[in-house]
């Protein structure tokens, strides 16, 4: 019985053995990555769009070169805080979305490569928040928007156009007064 489980054991090393010597060792270098960022100036603005005002802050450009052969991994991507707020006093709004739109420097639309999406702001409720704005709230989104690579070029983008859709609709706050006595009294 020793003597099975003895050459069990041999058995079991040989196998693990020839296991490791015979599989392919892998050759193949994992490439460094590194991350450029081009700084948007200003990286801070303020907005006013009808009874919706905001900040979009923390604005940069950011895309992702393989080190070396300085080729792109990932495409360039606006990225910044959108803090929106409704300034009216008696209107609320449901935030619908939005579309970013690069402009050049004759004022016409940068077109970004063809297999890219349309850069867009998704106003979608999360837990415990709303797509409504009541007056004097303010809502915080995160932007993370493609880029159009003819953009990098100096001197070629001259604004960043947000166009933002919602719904204002009527705010009114009654008051209900009705009268009222406890235990018959007056």
């Amino acid at each position: 019985m020793r003597w099975m489980q003895a050459s069990l054991m041999v058995m079991s090393a040989a196998v693990v053995a020839m296991a490791a010597g015979c599989s392919p060792q892998s050759s193949a270098v994992a490439v460094a990555i590194s991350e450029k960022v081009y700084p948007v100036t200003p990286d801070a603005v303020k907005v006013k769009a009808g009874i919706v005002s905001g900040d979009l802050t923390e604005m940069k450009v950011m895309e992702r070169v393989e080190d070396g052969s300085g080729k792109v991994a990932t495409p360039a991507k606006l990225t910044g805080k959108l803090v929106l707020r409704n300034v009216s006093a008696d209107q609320s709004v449901r935030l619908i979305g939005g579309k970013i739109v690069y402009i050049d420097a004759q004022g016409q639309a940068i077109k970004l490569d063809d297999n890219r999406t349309e850069p867009t702001i998704r106003i979608a409720p999360s837990y415990g928040s709303s797509d409504r704005l009541d007056p004097g709230q303010d809502a915080t989104h995160v932007i993370d928007a493609e880029f159009p690579v003819a953009a990098l070029k100096a001197k070629k983008l001259r604004e960043i156009r947000v166009d933002l859709d919602y719904i204002p609709t009527a705010y009114k706050h009654e008051t209900l007064r009705f009268p009222v006595s406890i235990g018959g009294q007056n």
